[in-house]
Parts: structure tokens; C-alpha cells; sequence
């Protein structure tokens, strides 16, 4: 060994997760701050995760060529970096081959550390995953994927359709143990499992994928809504989550905590008037009419702050279901057809003239 320390920088995406997909990767002398090593290219049709983990085995192996004793990784790829810690098991059988491959390259080195750091902190390798990008759609055709090449961060802007309006990013929570149980879950504050927690970090990849440009992030006051919400606003570069008390979910009253049988089971006729009627609350509770009242407001005041911009609110089945009935015109019975996963992302984008073109609605195709 030569008694090398070199700092690895590594980054991924892509432009659909999946969808068009690169990587890019930055070794850097650890004493000097020296670029001794740069790497990227693209990756064909890809999901961000795979991404991120290419552009980790490309930084190790330019680390192995320049015989570097000590490595010290760096992403802002926080499901990479738990994974490679061995703090998160790799659930998600097309990321294993890659991270094995990964943990060999690790093998050649006397010792390999892993940190997290926002995205602003990683934007070489992110510029470098980026031109990959690029260049495989034929955008900056005068550079040859794979060369070293002095990066620098690229901006990004909406399509010129798009300049007016404002892109709301909805996200619904990470899995809670209520949401395992199929229970009915409203004010609880319950928080989310270890799964749910890898749900929310892909969820922030996705959120990422739709727009490298995010400039708010707002939540529910409920754990499991912050707790996601985090994950999506340091992917975008450390941004607060800022909360908001009317993205709350639906209070349930004495229905919270039990499943739909037992709800039946327990208040038939109470039941049956609810799913007849968005005017009827639970025992004790909250009607959808209530909901849809405050939730309007919310976004309202979204839309009056944020004119222009990328949003991401984090919130929970009922509000989310809401929005969505709202912005596509549809019926009450909308509420009781649409099921939302749990880190599901729906996207719409809102004109200042009140035109609304929603644009998906409940993606999960980066939980898979």
C-alpha cells in the first residue's frame, strides 16, 4: 500500500426513475483536496438507486487503480450509505449484485468509511452524473463519456410551458406500523418502520428525479410525515421542512387504531353513512368535507407563496386523495377507488389562471 488517503465523491441519477440514467464519481487527494480522479458515464434506462451505487463502484475503482490505502466515501445517497454500513439490509434484489460488487472493491483497501452529505456538498460528482446524462441524449456531443473532465454544477430550469406554473410534488409517508396492520390511522403520532424509513429515502430519490430543482418542502405535523419530509429535503440540498398544520390527515374519532372490519363489525350504520357521504365524520371525528376545506386552504397559500416554483408537500391518504379529486374534476366516489401507497408521489402542475394538468398520480415504481 502506498499509504494514499483519497476522499471518493460519488453520485447517480435519472431522468424518470427509471429512465435515462448516469453516474459520476470524484476521487480526491484527502490532505491536498487534489482531483486525482474523475469517472462518469451513462447508464442506459436506470433507477436512481442503481445509479448512485455505479457511481460508487466507478469511485472505488479509480481509488484501487491509484493504489489508495484509505478511502473515505462521501454521496448524498443516504440508502447507499446505510446499506454499505450495514445499518439498512438491501431489500431490493437488483441492488445486491452492485452493492457486492462494491463491498469487493472495498476488500482491496485497509479501511473504507461512509458519510452522508447534502447534495450542495456533492455537486462534482453530481455535475459529472449529470453531463453523462447529457451527453447520452446528444445534448453536449463535444465531450467523449468516461474522459476527466473539470465539471461544474448545472442550473436547472423548468420547459419553457412549464415557467408559469407551479409544480406541486405530493408524498404520501413512509409505512407506520398502522399502515402494515391495515388500521386506521389519523392524529396517532406512530412512526415509521425500518422499511418505512427506505421507503421515504427512495421516495426522495424519485421526488429528485422529477426535478433536481426543489424549493420548498412542506409536511404534516405528524412524525411519520416529518421524518419523510427530512429525507426529501436533504436529497434537495439540506433544505427545512417547513410544517403545516392543515396538511394533517383526516382525525378518524373512535375509528383510529381499527381496521375496516372491525369498523364495520362495530359501527355499521355509522360506517355506511360515511362512505355514503363526504358531510358524515367518524364518532368523534372529522368529515371529508372538513378535510377538503382546510386542505384547499393550504394549498392555496402554496400557491400564493410559492408562484412559480418546485413544492414537495408530504401528507397522508386523505388530504393527498383530496388534492387529487380536486384537481381532476372527479367525483366523491374518487376517494373510496384511489388507493395511495405508502411513499407513493403524485405530481400536478398549477397556472396562475387556475388551469391544473395533473401529471401522475401515485408512482411507486422507486419502491420496487
Amino acid at each position: 500500500m502506498t499509504g494514499l488517503r483519497v476522499v471518493v465523491e460519488a453520485d447517480g441519477g435519472s431522468r424518470g426513475n427509471p429512465g435515462p440514467a448516469g453516474y459520476g464519481a470524484v476521487v480526491l487527494d484527502a490532505d491536498s483536496g487534489e482531483v486525482l480522479a474523475e469517472r462518469f458515464d451513462s447508464l442506459g434506462v436506470a433507477t436512481n438507486n442503481v445509479a448512485e451505487y455505479s457511481g460508487l463502484i466507478a469511485g472505488l475503482a479509480a481509488a484501487a487503480e491509484l493504489n489508495a490505502e484509505r478511502v473515505a466515501v462521501r454521496m448524498d445517497s443516504k440508502l447507499v450509505i446505510e446499506q454499505m454500513s450495514g445499518r439498512w439490509q438491501i431489500k431490493n434484489a437488483g441492488l445486491r449484485p452492485l452493492a457486492a460488487e462494491a463491498a469487493g472493491l472495498v476488500g482491496k483497501f485497509a479501511g473504507v468509511t461512509y458519510e452522508w452529505i447534502p447534495r450542495e456538498r456533492n455537486k462534482a460528482a453530481d455535475a459529472l452524473a449529470n453531463r453523462a446524462m447529457d451527453e447520452a441524449a446528444g445534448i453536449t456531443p463535444e465531450a467523449t463519456a468516461g474522459e476527466t473532465v473539470q465539471a461544474a454544477p448545472k442550473s436547472w430550469a423548468p420547459p419553457a410551458s412549464l415557467t408559469d406554473a407551479t409544480r406541486i410534488i405530493l408524498v404520501r409517508h413512509g409505512e407506520t406500523p398502522m399502515t402494515t396492520a391495515g388500521r386506521y390511522s389519523g392524529r396517532g403520532d406512530v412512526p415509521l418502520t425500518d422499511e418505512g424509513e427506505a421507503q421515504a429515502m427512495a421516495a426522495a430519490g424519485r421526488v429528485s428525479g422529477i426535478s433536481p430543482r426543489i424549493d420548498a418542502v412542506l409536511s404534516s405535523p405528524l412524525l411519520r410525515c416529518r421524518r419523510t419530509a427530512q429525507h426529501i429535503a436533504d436529497a434537495a440540498g439540506g433544505l427545512p421542512v417547513t410544517v403545516m398544520e392543515d396538511l394533517i390527515e383526516c382525525d378518524f374519532g373512535v375509528w383510529e387504531g381499527k381496521t375496516f372490519a372491525e369498523v364495520q363489525e362495530g359501527w355499521p350504520d355509522e360506517m355506511a353513512a360515511w362512505l355514503a357521504s363526504t358531510s358524515v365524520a367518524p364518532p368523534r371525528g372529522e368529515s371529508f368535507q372538513a378535510v377538503a376545506k382546510r386542505v384547499r386552504g393550504a394549498l392555496a397559500t402554496v400557491l400564493q407563496a410559492y408562484p412559480g416554483k418546485v413544492v414537495v408537500l408530504v401528507s397522508h391518504v386523505s388530504p393527498i386523495k383530496l388534492i387529487l379529486r380536486d384537481a381532476l374534476a372527479a367525483g366523491d366516489a374518487f376517494l373510496h377507488r384511489l388507493f395511495l401507497d405508502a411513499a407513493g408521489v403524485s405530481t400536478m402542475d398549477v397556472w396562475p389562471d387556475g388551469n391544473i394538468a395533473v401529471r401522475s398520480v401515485n408512482e411507486t415504481a422507486h419502491l420496487r
